[in-house]
């Protein structure tokens, strides 16, 4: 084993951890991103839900209390 071993392979490690880190940074904010477009899907639709099933309301009307009483 040469001497060039002691600079290489941990030269190639470092590379390899920080094209790591910048992949993983991209995945994760990607996976964040995709979850709150899911939440606002899931919330629009059970709006549209709420709003099917209690029909066309006057414009005067107050709104529909959600929850608990």
């Amino acid at each position: 084993m040469g001497a060039g071993h002691f600079v290489f392979i941990p030269g190639v490690l470092v590379i390899g951890i920080m094209i790591g880190w910048v992949l993983g940074a991209r995945s994760a904010a990607d996976a964040y991103a995709a979850e709150l477009r899911r939440r606002e899907e899931r919330v629009s639709r059970r709006n549209a839900m709420t709003a099917a099933a209690n029909g066309p309301q006057p414009a005067d009307a107050p709104a529909p209390r959600e929850g608990r009483r």
